[in-house]
């Protein structure tokens, strides 16, 4: 907590809750009559809520929070909303902040019940699942994928 700064906070926010809602205006502009589906990318972050991670936590929880609430809100226009709650995943990101190799690794490993951080081809598929017409009839849910890590 004491390492947070205000500069910190809004990066993160403008970021991750900021950056989803804008891009998720731009998209409706591009839905018509016939809806279509909205996936957002949360975290396990956001009920995991590892210690030192305070505001990064908060805005998956918002990630969370905003899925329910548009699928709420969009729902009657044909729009689904659902959001994808990945586990620790080889990314750009998560290998630039060393996330992904040495002692951090072993760590997640030991976690998992799978035994092993994920690869972005354990996602990609229930991307591709929600937004497809086989959820035609699932909104407002939350998919964690990670290995069984809780």
């Amino acid at each position: 907590l004491e390492e947070v700064s205000e500069r910190q906070f809004h990066r993160l926010f403008d970021v991750n809750v900021l950056g989803m809602l804008l891009a998720t205006q731009e998209a409706l502009k591009h839905f018509n009559s016939q809806g279509g589906s909205i996936v957002n990318i949360g975290s396990l972050a956001s009920t995991l809520t590892p210690p030192t991670a305070v505001v990064y936590n908060a805005t998956k929880g918002a990630v969370d929070a905003i899925t329910r609430t548009l699928a709420k809100e969009l729902g009657p226009k044909k729009i689904r909303v659902n959001s994808i709650n990945p586990g620790m995943v080889v990314t750009e990101g998560a290998v630039a902040g060393g996330y992904t190799e040495g002692d951090m690794r072993k760590m997640f490993e030991s976690q998992t019940p799978l035994g092993r951080i994920g690869q972005t081809d354990d996602i990609a598929p229930a991307a591709v699942f929600f937004a497809s017409d086989d959820s035609a009839w699932i909104t407002g849910e939350t998919l964690v994928i990670a290995g069984g890590l809780r």
